[in-house]
């Protein structure tokens, strides 16, 4: 299957530099990356046009763009022209990059029908990187919106789905986690879902996902242009192959060969930023595939060596991160912990992407402002504004309504006595057609915020009470005044 989350993921996990090129009747667009990274589009449509870009952020005037064309220079990107004849800033320029590139890619999610090509490069001269856009980022909302398909359902049926990468599993939903439970790397994705009670349409998508964002890899999977590579080919050095051994013990001398020049990060196969709860989870999930009980004993006393080799390893890994004490020195030996600076430096850039989130909010473009937003709270996880607002965009949204709902409840764990989290999700739930939910969050508002208008109103209206007129409408307020208990 030829579709662009797949051809996104084979780029991004395999780090590519080159272009893509979208054909599909008389759309035509050019996608350039640089290992990996997505840092330019050229696009023949004419809402996509960096020069409309622009103006749609009111980056330019009425007058700056009726005469754009006067800023065209032969071989410059008009973006670079207007930079240097000071109409725009470098911000100015990136931020309409980021828009352009998200517009320009989301729009080719719904065609399964277009040719795509990727043509390789050394290297780009000049490219800066920075598009504020992220490539995993535009899978998850990409598919997310697109309205199902029976492509999906020809390409992943019998192919027999194993666990991957965890490291954009914060993207998925609870209900998609539980999806991704039933991943045992062995049963095929249509027996899987015998098991489940969801819809088939919304199974198919979400397994889609799982595959595009690398949480999961395809056995048997023979249509996927370079597939991005799983565990044990991503492990396997160049010069051993160990074909002459069962698969399950050549995963073990895969993993033993680079045990030597892995982190303890990367032997568990998880991100420097992992929660306690996340180690635990991936230590169990490697202990189920290496530990020297899950292997046929006459095998396990011929290599036991190495089996015992690889699961101390694993081991040694979980005891020294599980253990905050152990994982700080562990972090300052290695330099994995970034500095004060660091830290503070990636606070300041949550911040703005919030800031930009909210602009975007008020102007009711919802799907662009959860782009940002979510990189706002990949960024700072500890923020209920962040997750405040980003519910609240996912709610106007149907595909996202349960991820908003999820949302939603993280801001209220963060900030309980806040009202407007619960406000936030009664409406959600009122919206849905759930009345006994809605209520029980509003009447939680009001005993935080008992002079809460919006939540009153929205009660009364649900139990029949007197409809109550009030000047405050959710959302007019939403970063007003806070109430803390004490």
């Amino acid at each position: 299957m030829n579709h662009i989350a797949i051809r996104l993921r084979d780029i991004f996990f395999n780090k590519k530099t080159g272009s893509l090129i979208f054909r599909r009747g008389e759309i035509l667009k050019y996608f350039f990356f640089d290992k990996g990274a997505i840092f330019q589009v050229k696009t023949n449509q004419p809402g996509e046009r960096l020069g409309e870009v622009l103006f749609k952020l009111d980056r330019l005037s009425k007058e700056e763009h009726a005469r754009i064309d006067e800023f065209i220079e032969p071989n410059k990107n008009i973006g670079e022209v207007l930079k240097t004849q000071g109409v725009i800033s470098e911000d100015d320029l990136a931020e309409a990059l980021g828009h352009q590139i998200r517009e320009s890619i989301l729009n080719v999610f719904a065609f399964f029908d277009a040719e795509i090509e990727f043509q390789a490069h050394d290297e780009f001269a000049g490219n800066s990187g920075d598009t504020r856009v992220s490539v995993p980022l535009l899978i998850e909302y990409g598919i997310r919106r697109m309205q199902p398909t029976p492509h999906l359902q020809s390409f992943l049926a019998r192919r027999t789905p194993v666990l991957g990468r965890k490291t954009y599993a914060y993207l998925l939903t609870i209900e998609e986690k539980d999806i991704l439970d039933k991943v045992n790397g062995k049963d095929a994705a249509e027996v899987i879902l015998r098991t489940l009670t969801m819809p088939a349409e919304q199974y198919w998508k979400s397994l889609y996902l799982f595959y595009c964002l690398g949480v999961v890899d395809l056995e048997g999977d023979e249509t996927a242009p370079e597939a991005a590579p799983d565990i044990k080919t991503r492990l396997r050095p160049a010069s051993e192959s160990h074909e002459d051994v069962p698969r399950q013990i050549a995963e073990v001398l895969t993993f033993r060969d680079t045990l030597p020049s892995m982190t303890l990060y990367q032997i568990l196969d998880i991100p420097k930023t992992a929660t306690d709860e996340e180690v635990k989870k991936a230590y169990f999930q490697m202990a189920r595939r290496f530990h020297p009980d899950r292997f046929d004993r006459q095998i396990a006393a011929e290599f036991k060596a190495q089996i015992d080799e690889v699961f101390d390893g694993i081991t040694n890994a979980y005891r020294v991160l599980s253990n905050k004490d152990s994982r700080r020195v562990y972090d300052a030996k290695s330099g994995q912990v970034s500095t004060q600076e660091d830290a503070q430096d990636t606070f300041k850039k949550a911040d703005t992407k919030f800031r930009q989130g909210k602009t975007l909010h008020a102007q009711g473009r919802y799907d662009e402002a959860i782009a940002y937003l979510e990189e706002a709270v990949r960024m700072r996880r500890d923020k209920a504004d962040y997750f405040l607002l980003l519910a609240m965009c996912e709610s106007k949204m149907p595909p996202y309504v349960k991820k908003a709902e999820q949302d939603f409840l993280k801001a209220i764990q963060l900030e309980p006595w806040n009202p407007e989290g619960y406000v936030g999700l009664g409406l959600l739930y009122k919206a849905e057609g759930l009345q006994t939910k809605a209520v029980k969050q509003l009447e939680k508002a009001l005993e935080v915020d008992a002079d809460h208008a919006s939540a009153r109103e929205a009660l009364e209206e649900l139990t029949g009470g007197r409809k109550k007129t009030s000047k405050t409408i959710f959302g007019l307020d939403f970063f007003g005044s806070k109430k803390k208990k004490k």
